[in-house]
């Protein structure tokens, strides 16, 4: 017998009464994956308010890297909230601030000396991001790059790739915004990898002459796998090859580590696949377990570019936080959480690939440590994004929360706690191999 155990039909009745009260009390723009309410959640399990216990191969968005109330954390955060929740760093300083900035300095890729300062959400983290790198450059232009996400606030909204549902009439967007191409290794294009990469970064040389010069670009930011896109993974000579492109400009190579940190995709951060050192980094999700905190990291001379007052947030770097972090980062390594990613990853290709084989609708399977995607088309080589959902709904009607991506919406996309059990993880992808065969054989 397994961890899923469902008891009711979902929604069940006690999730139908809540979603009653929430449609009349709350705005229809929050989105929702899975129709119920949570009442506990313990590693990768979550258990609603009907008494249904479901895999959770969402993770919150890769909020849960460390899993759902991990017990040192937890006992990390009550001894904290008997010492004081929030006289605010910029008011009465705190240590647990230092301590996580002190850190996060030594985590980040690279030797060079650096600063931290923290915020509340990743939307802020690129907001300040960006702040600085104008700051320090002098300069106004920001690149970013098609399917990219940062966030729903007005400058990471314009730096977002998707119109519908991130962008659709909420202009105008912020000026001096830029978008370059994101390499999609799949039957999208008819390019090789190693053509498409090179065709791109000469691309990316001729924009300076056709949009903008490169004198008047302040940054480049690049999520190192793109997360809300679809999971694309770009490979190491293109992402080299745009920060040789930065350094030849002396543009500042910011890259988003948002989803990809904390040991996704069996690294630390992303960005240690591609041997390229930022400028900056943004970081956030499962930064702390679910705690709403951000972080901005950088060069010394960069961070320090902004004068005082001119970044932070009264309920940036909160000491709850920031305790959880220390915690989440004490378990990653105690626990080989990385470890572990590479080994879900692999098992996930493992077994999804050889379904791949089976059903020419799966277009592509593909994933850096644990941040695995399945990328589905129809017959006659589109997107599908109908697919997608039908195997959503089968999957969560049998205790699988799954979640989709991409610009077309046609990718599944698993984000599963990295402590999850190798029992929980054959009996998740059992679930969702059961539902893509009988979807797919409709």
């Amino acid at each position: 017998m397994g961890d899923i155990n469902l008891k009711t039909a979902i929604p069940g009745p006690m999730a139908r009464a809540l979603l009653e009260r929430k449609e009349k009390n709350v705005p229809v723009g929050p989105f929702n994956t899975i129709k119920t309410f949570a009442e506990k959640g313990e590693g990768a399990l979550l258990k609603d308010v009907d008494g249904n216990t479901f895999i959770d191969f969402a993770g919150a968005i890769g909020t849960l890297n460390v899993g759902h109330c991990p017990p040192t954390v937890v006992k990390a955060l009550h001894e904290q909230i008997d010492r004081y929740l929030h006289p605010c760093f910029h008011v009465m300083m705190y240590e647990p601030y230092i301590e996580l900035a002190e850190l996060l300095n030594k985590l980040t890729p690279g030797t060079h000396d650096k600063k931290t300062f923290f915020l509340s959400s990743g939307a802020e983290a690129v907001e300040n991001a960006i702040k600085i790198a104008r700051k320090f450059s002098g300069r106004k232009g920001i690149i970013s790059f098609e399917r990219g996400f940062h966030g729903r606030t007005y400058m990471a909204m314009s730096l977002t790739s998707k119109v519908k549902p991130y962008k659709y009439q909420f202009g105008p967007f912020a000026p001096e915004t830029y978008k370059w191409p994101y390499p999609v290794y799949s039957q999208e294009t008819s390019m090789a990898p190693e053509e498409l990469d090179t065709y791109m970064l000469k691309k990316f040389e001729t924009f300076f002459l056709s949009e903008v010069p490169a004198t008047e670009i302040a940054a480049v930011i690049l999520e190192p796998v793109q997360g809300e896109g679809g999971f694309n993974i770009p490979s190491k000579a293109f992402v080299q090859g745009v920060k040789e492109i930065c350094e030849k400009y002396g543009i500042l190579f910011i890259a988003d580590e948002i989803q990809t940190g904390f040991g996704r995709t069996g690294k630390m951060f992303a960005m240690e696949h591609y041997g390229v050192v930022p400028d900056l980094m943004t970081m956030s999700k499962s930064i702390a377990a679910g705690l709403p905190i951000s972080a901005v990291t950088g060069r010394a001379e960069i961070m320090d570019s902004a004068g005082i007052g001119e970044i932070g947030g009264t309920y940036g770097g909160s000491p709850l936080g920031c305790i959880a972090a220390i915690e989440v980062v004490k378990m990653i390594v105690e626990q080989k959480l990385l470890e572990k990613a590479n080994s879900f990853g692999e098992k996930f290709q493992e077994r999804f690939g050889k379904l791949a084989g089976r059903f020419n609708v799966i277009g592509d399977v593909r994933s850096l440590g644990a941040m695995c995607a399945i990328e589905f088309f129809d017959g006659e080589g589109r997107p599908n994004s109908q697919l997608v959902q039908e195997i959503l709904k089968k999957a969560h009607q049998r205790g699988l929360i799954i979640m989709s991506a991409g610009l077309y919406g046609n990718v599944i996309r698993l984000l599963a706690p990295l402590v999850i059990t190798d029992d929980q993880i054959e009996e998740g992808f059992g679930v969702l191999e059961a539902a893509i065969v009988q979807s797919c054989q409709q």
